[in-house]
């Protein structure tokens, strides 16, 4: 056990977060902690980390464990380059390999058999089972596999300080990941992770070996990694086994049968209270209306099961469809300060479509969405009676300066104060929220207002720019739901791979300034993608074989490498003639120190000994070079 957590209770001032929570985190487990915003999910971390202390209850920490702890936004501070950033977590490792070197150097130049040429001998063991065991001479194959998988291939020699917050975060996490902790606290890691880079994380984190606390917001990863879902509710933890599909399945069915017994119960309590109402002053009938009194005084009375104290309730709907051809981009060149992002793109979506753009970042998705919203373009063409409706998850089209309920009514000035107040409410704004300027605002709470006030336009053409964003994962579903029962065009970008494995059924991927349509569903797009990827892996491999067979028939080589495998030749023959003469003058050697009178004579012993010990050295040296020449 890495972790145990007994009773912990934890408030701010007057207000409580939590209380009596009590799980444990065993080695090698994955675990998912979720909750609504606001339910301390990030405050429970920082209790095991360290950062605050509980008001009661014990955190009880396996002594010696190395704790890695990603924040939301935890990036560097650091003046150095990606890769040197790197080889910081390598430090020992390196210095034993040059400590490695050095006691080979002193080795060779000491004389065999003394003392101190058994002290270096043993040194030079325990370091060798060191840096084995630590497999030191692959760090750089460590290094390069988590910057390339993490989106750094080619920004070894970056310096950290020109990076923006989202890939400090990333760099964070790499070296994390490099650091190799017995427990990863993961705060909402895929943030600032494109689709490939969200594969390759999976596939790390899954053949980690430490114990992984992951916070997300993003049901797929947690589907994909975690063993053991935690959930704040209500100031509560519960502990669900399996991952996010079946902890619904878990939460549902407690849900249920908790509502079942209580509901019972009170039938039960409301029968035998009827019963001694009508019979407690009835002398023939006392007796058994006590009975019952003193029944009802020991039943534990069950509390009735707790429903969140919000729902939110997306709704989108528009007054009149489109004609059937909703949108036709022909030709389409688009570019942002200077950089090109597409070239000739070709693309049309018809009435009622769900569409997904995808595609590494910088791409242009954003941008894209931003056109056709924009317009302007001749080579983007709108249907007849489209409206379109965009989200812009920066949300740059709200007015920082308006309260939450000038933002909504201000643009629909003939509904009433009521109607406006509910269809904030709906979106999970609430009266305490109404006069909150839109500027103090939550990331939560604006991509809420921001979807109200989407909502209210009634656009039969939705763009959605990366709408799940901030949102929890109540939200998240509510606005999945909404999406998937509404039956106007969507065109959406999003990172959340749930989201876009229940919506998708067309998918437009931007990859070399193209766009490229794929008419299926998201999964079936990714086992495509792999498809291709595995085909293009071994046509590689195939070119590769191919070249070097052409090469060994063709002969062809360089005069300078026909004059360096000429030379190559001449000093393995070289060095067998050497070793050939060395190891039969070690025989000899050998063969003397069996003759009775030379065994007799300290000084002749002494002089075939001291022999003996030099061809050792010498053909040590000469093995290991031949060996070199001939892999």
């Amino acid at each position: 056990m890495l972790i145990s957590v007994n009773n912990a209770t934890f408030s701010y001032g007057d207000n409580l977060i939590f209380e009596n929570v009590d799980f444990a985190i065993n080695e090698g487990e994955r675990v998912g902690l979720i909750g609504a915003n606001g339910e301390g999910k990030t405050t429970l971390i920082k209790l095991i980390s360290g950062e605050l202390f509980a008001d009661s209850g014990d955190i009880i920490i396996k002594n010696g464990i190395r704790i890695g702890y990603l924040e939301q936004n935890g990036g560097y501070l650091s003046g150095n380059t990606v890769y040197n950033e790197m080889l910081e977590v390598f430090k020992v490792e390196l210095a034993a390999i040059e400590k490695l070197e050095k006691l080979s150097r002193q080795l060779s130049a000491c004389e065999y058999l003394t003392p101190e040429y058994a002290r270096l001998s043993a040194q030079l063991e325990s370091l060798n089972g060191f840096i084995a065991s630590k497999d030191c001479y692959n760090v750089e194959v460590k290094i390069k596999t988590v910057l390339n998988g993490m989106g750094f291939i080619d920004r070894y020699e970056q310096n950290i300080e020109t990076m923006s917050g989202g890939e400090k975060t990333r760099l964070k996490l790499a070296r994390l990941l490099l650091e190799q902790p017995d427990l990863l606290i993961l705060d909402e890691p895929t943030n600032h992770l494109d689709i490939a880079t969200l594969f390759w994380l999976e596939d790390y984190l899954t053949a980690f070996k430490g114990a992984v606390l992951v916070v997300s917001h993003d049901r797929y990863f947690l589907d994909k990694i975690t063993q053991k879902i935690l959930e704040i509710e209500n100031k509560k933890l519960l502990s669900f086994s399996g991952n996010y599909s079946k902890y619904k399945v878990l939460k549902a069915e407690r849900q249920a049968r908790l509502l079942k017994e209580y509901e019972a119960q009170q039938v039960e309590i409301a029968k035998l209270q009827d019963y001694v109402d009508r019979n407690i002053v009835r002398a023939t009938t006392a007796r058994s209306a006590l009975s019952r009194v003193n029944k009802l005084e020991r039943m534990e009375i069950l509390e009735k099961p707790y429903t969140p104290k919000y729902s939110v309730n997306f709704k989108f709907d528009y007054e009149y469809p489109p004609y059937e051809n909703v949108l036709k981009i022909e030709g389409l060149d688009l570019e942002i300060g200077g950089k090109r992002l597409i070239s000739g793109g070709q693309l049309n979506i018809r009435r009622g479509e769900k569409v997904a753009l995808v595609g590494e970042n910088g791409t242009g998705k954003s941008t894209l969405l931003k056109a056709i919203f924009g317009g302007g373009s001749h080579s983007i063409d709108l249907g007849r009676f489209v409206k379109l409706a965009y989200y812009d998850q920066e949300g740059a089209n709200l007015n920082a300066e308006n309260t939450v309920i000038a933002e909504l009514w201000e643009r629909h000035t003939g509904l009433t104060q009521t109607e406006v107040r509910s269809a904030l409410a709906r979106c999970g704004l609430f009266e305490e929220d109404m006069q909150k300027p839109v500027k103090a605002l939550s990331g939560g709470e604006r991509a809420k207002l921001a979807l109200c006030v989407l909502e209210s336009e009634r656009g039969n053409v939705l763009l959605l720019d990366e709408p799940t964003n901030h949102l929890d994962l109540i939200a998240r579903e509510s606005l999945e739901k909404a999406l998937a029962k509404f039956d106007g065009t969507l065109i959406f970008v999003s990172h959340d791979r749930y989201f876009l494995d229940a919506l998708a059924q067309k998918v437009v991927e931007i990859s070399n300034f193209s766009l490229n349509t794929y008419d299926c569903g998201y999964a079936e797009y990714t086992q495509r993608k792999r498809i291709e990827s595995d085909k293009k892996l071994r046509e590689e491999e195939a070119q590769k074989l191919a070249d070097r067979e052409e090469q060994r028939q063709c002969g062809f080589r360089s005069k300078k490498e026909r004059a360096a495998e000429a030379q190559k030749k001449l000093r393995i023959k070289k060095l067998e003639e050497d070793i050939s003469a060395l190891e039969s003058e070690e025989n000899q050697l050998n063969e003397m120190l069996t003759v009775p009178e030379i065994v007799c004579d300290y000084k002749k012993t002494s002089e075939i000994s001291e022999r003996l010990a030099a061809i050792k050295l010498q053909l040590d040296a000469l093995y290991n070079e031949y060996e070199s020449m001939i892999e």
